[in-house]
């Protein structure tokens, strides 16, 4: 069930509901993770602190991660990346796993690659201020 929608837009609660509904398991957890990444970004926008380099969190890949557990993962190591530079980038590589079939291993393995680049871009761009 998808949990309780605040009030007010009515018809696109129902919508959205109504497709959540018609997802089978795994599309709804990816709907849901996706969700999470969207909140997630808006509270980082919410942040109005001058910007200081911060490190990465260390978190071991687990041998059997899904698509949707390398994004939360990669989400909490770096906290400091704007989300909405990643969210094109990461949803293309949500839906080439899940819409066109393409192993998670590699889905992951480009997520990594995407957030590591973000992160040395981020790097940079305090280091040139």
């Amino acid at each position: 069930m998808l949990p309780s929608m605040p009030m007010g837009g009515g018809g696109k609660n129902n919508r959205l509901s109504a497709l959540y509904q018609n997802l089978c398991s795994e599309d709804q957890q990816a709907l849901m993770a996706f969700a999470e990444f969207l909140k997630q970004r808006a509270a980082t926008r919410e942040k109005s602190e001058p910007r200081q380099l911060q490190l990465p969190g260390e978190s071991e890949r687990p041998p059997q991660e899904s698509v949707v557990a390398a994004i939360r993962r990669l989400s909490s190591c770096y906290p400091m990346l704007e989300k909405e530079t990643l969210l094109h980038e990461t949803s293309d590589l949500m839906s080439s796993h899940i819409l066109k079939g393409r192993a998670a291993t590699e889905v992951i393995d480009d997520l990594e690659v995407l957030f590591s680049t973000r992160y040395d871009e981020y790097r940079n761009e305090l280091e040139q201020d």
